[in-house]
């Protein structure tokens, strides 16, 4: 919870009382490029350094979706969308106008684990950066008139993803396969939610969510010690939780506790929505099956899936690679070195049968869990055929008799994924995500080269090791098993 503090507090300059605190706080090497310090308050700060014209810096805050309850749900997604708004230090015109004066990007998105505040801006600007990020996050007004318009604005974009099935396909197997917990909470606001949720209900989300232990302050470029400083003086003054002070506000009867600052409203709990059983709920893999009759659509989409592997589990690269090998795209590509032209999905799926318009595989990786499968677009008289398709590419790819990895491929995959992370790496907006959001999972980066190192020492047998975990392949298992099946 954050009690009341006012903005003068948060963005006060540094004062020798808080540079005593900044230097004993704790602070670890985290490789040669990165470092980590946590503040007195447990906000942590991670910075790489990386010399350049302009910095990136980002705060993660490990909230979203699968945090919610069926009385918050859609509250990430309407956060998202009033970031940047009127807040008790700024109106909603003088943040524009000072992020026109930043001259540079400043973005705000939530997932399923994290709601992200993004920025790229010149070094000389970092200050404003970091203030206009602070008082977005822990001072919002949420004004009656602001969140109005952005339901309605949500209301459009919901309409808008539900009518492209390449994009709401995806949400809707998070929900099949996680039916009505953690991951299967679903990441855009429901409909129906959008008539409920108000302010009292996105205020109560925040007070639980928004502490500063579950806060990661990311910056790429500049000094770690400066990005240390700065942290402390916009996100230091926010006063650490306790886990008496956490359970006071959830347990059956608790008083109302004031949120954050003027105009926070005071929001009690029920009961059920503990934050203690939110915080540490497992997501649970249920499997199961959604059909949705469009008859009007050009093409049969189909997606099937598994349960995969969380971001800890050691096998975590080799099913990366998997999804690397099977490849696949769209019918038409502008093809070209690098474009995957000879992954499995295209060379046996779309380069073999006219009446598919895409196949690819898929994987979906978080804390405790992931997802894993192909997804594929056909035209309506093939649609008959599209399941066993699937059903036929994963069961060759796990079974060396029946033409499983050869080495050749195991080494392009290989390649691929290696060149793709390091080649995703060099875009910044990237690289303070990846640092942020790598702290706030692991506490600290886990190098590239490490990762390059774990990629290159997959083996052959990978395939046949990764079936025996997921159950992928095999005709006993494929109609035992429960999957994960959407059509539109």
């Amino acid at each position: 919870m954050l009690p009341p503090l006012s903005a003068r507090a948060l963005l006060r300059p540094t004062s020798t009382a808080a540079a005593s605190a900044i230097r004993r706080a704790s602070s670890a090497p985290a490789g040669p490029l990165t470092r980590v310090t946590t503040l007195p308050n447990r906000v942590r700060v991670t910075t790489e350094a990386s010399p350049g014209h302009f910095h990136a810096v980002g705060v993660y805050v490990h909230a979203g979706s699968r945090f919610e309850s069926h009385r918050t749900s859609g509250a990430s997604h309407l956060l998202d969308r009033l970031a940047f708004k009127s807040t008790d230090k700024h109106t909603d015109e003088e943040m524009v106008t000072l992020i026109d004066q930043l001259g540079s990007q400043i973005t705000c998105s939530s997932s399923r684990e994290a709601i992200m505040y993004q920025s790229t801006v010149f070094p000389q600007s970092l200050d404003l950066a970091m203030s206009l990020l602070s008082s977005t996050i822990l001072h919002p007004l949420l004004l009656p008139e602001e969140l109005e318009a952005q339901k309605a604005a949500a209301a459009y974009e919901i309409r808008e993803i539900w009518a492209k099935p390449e994009l709401i396909l995806p949400e809707i197997l998070h929900t099949v396969a996680f039916k009505d917990n953690t991951l299967g909470m679903p990441l855009l606001c429901p409909e129906s939610q959008l008539e409920v949720l108000g302010e009292a209900e996105i205020r109560g989300f925040m007070r639980d969510w928004y502490r500063p232990e579950r806060i990661v302050v990311a910056g790429v470029g500049m000094p770690h010690e400066q990005m240390v400083e700065l942290a402390e003086k916009h996100f230091g003054g926010v006063p650490a939780s306790s886990d008496a002070h956490v359970q006071s506000s959830l347990r059956p009867g608790a008083s109302a506790q004031p949120v954050g600052t003027k105009g926070f409203a005071t929001v009690v709990n029920p009961p059920l929505n503990s934050d203690a059983h939110l915080a540490s709920a497992k997501a649970v893999y249920t499997g199961g099956e959604e059909y949705i009759l469009k008859p009007e659509e050009e093409f049969v989409h189909l997606y099937i899936g598994f349960e995969g592997l969380g971001v800890h589990d050691p096998d975590i690269y080799a099913l990366a690679t998997l999804q690397t090998l099977l490849g696949g795209g769209g019918s038409f590509s502008a093809g070209g070195p690098g474009k995957g032209m000879y992954t499995r999905l295209y060379t046996n799926v779309l380069n073999r049968y006219h009446a598919v318009d895409y196949c690819a595989g898929f994987h979906h990786c978080y804390a405790d869990s992931g997802l894993f499968g192909i997804a594929m677009s056909v035209y309506p008289q093939f649609a008959g055929s599209a399941a066993n398709i699937i059903a036929h590419q994963l069961d060759t790819l796990t079974r060396p008799q029946k033409g499983g990895i050869a080495q050749i491929e195991l080494s392009r995959a290989k390649n691929m994924l290696k060149s793709q992370l390091v080649m995703a790496l060099e875009s910044r907006l990237t690289a303070v995500e990846d640092l942020g959001r790598q702290t706030q999972i692991h506490g600290h980066k886990v190098p590239v080269e490490e990762m390059c190192a774990k990629i290159d020492a997959l083996t052959i047998d990978v395939s046949i090791k990764l079936r025996r975990r997921l159950g992928v392949g095999g005709d006993s298992r494929w109609t035992r098993r429960k999957v994960d099946g959407c059509w539109a």
